[in-house]
């Protein structure tokens, strides 16, 4: 009996063709970068109980923002954005013998930047502006709390039936850079869109990290009620423990 060798790789690889095929409509198939959805937690610029920050008109304006569907509206026109990256800062270890060694030190992240196309009333600009607002009294010139102006933004990876499969936080973040907008006769059929640069402290993965760090009221919650069971199991027999 002849053994066709052809045949045989045609044929596995069209079972591999069909299996790459069959993810693409699966559940587990592959991630798109055009489906995703952004939520901005701005905050409201009255976190503070300074007379500073309580005399910045702009903490009513972005209350405002909140209350009026602009800050949900702004997040749906976010055209742009990427998932963060991490870097582990590292060291060389000298201390040995042969090869080095790279030993981490600690931890960095680098700031990111979205794209917002703009209604008609440039709203989302105005939007953006009255956050950094929140980071400086523009009728007194005084600076305002860090708590008053820092927020979070939420970037969630899609899948086909719109259900969040993954997703990042940004916390304590606030919009550093503005960019500029151009304008011209030339630029007939472009639409306005806006490129923000945020700041942020750290990203937290929404999968497995969503709860860390834990508040100061979670881990006294917890100290609370391992304290409460230990001395639950304290008075339980040790007879009765070993059942």
């Amino acid at each position: 009996m002849a053994f066709n060798l052809g045949k045989r790789l045609e044929g596995t690889a069209y079972g591999v063709l069909n299996e790459v095929l069959a993810g693409f409509h699966s559940d587990d198939g592959y991630a798109r970068a055009n489906r995703y959805e952004v939520m901005l937690n701005a905050p409201t610029g009255e976190k503070g109980t300074t007379s500073t920050n309580l005399q910045n008109i702009f903490s009513k304006v972005m209350g405002q923002a909140k209350g009026d569907g602009t800050v949900r509206k702004t997040g749906l026109r976010c055209e742009s954005i990427s998932f963060p990256g991490r870097n582990l800062d590292t060291t060389p270890d000298t201390n040995i013998y042969g090869p080095t060694r790279e030993i981490v030190n600690g931890f960095s992240f680098a700031e990111i930047s979205g794209t917002f196309v703009c209604s008609s009333d440039m709203r989302e600009k105005l939007f953006f502006e009255t956050w950094q607002r929140l980071a400086f009294n523009p009728q007194t010139w005084s600076l305002g709390y860090y708590d008053d102006y820092v927020g979070s933004i939420d970037i969630h990876q899609l899948d086909e039936q719109d259900n969040k499969r993954y997703g990042v936080q940004l916390v304590e973040c606030f919009p550093k850079t503005i960019a500029e907008q151009s304008l011209g006769y030339g630029q007939n059929d472009t639409l306005h869109r806006i490129n923000v640069t945020f700041s942020y402290r750290y990203w937290k993965n929404l999968t497995d990290e969503a709860d860390l760090p834990k508040s100061l009221q979670e881990r006294i919650t917890e100290v609370l009620v391992d304290s409460v069971e230990r001395n639950v199991r304290a008075q339980i027999p040790k007879v009765l423990s070993r059942l």
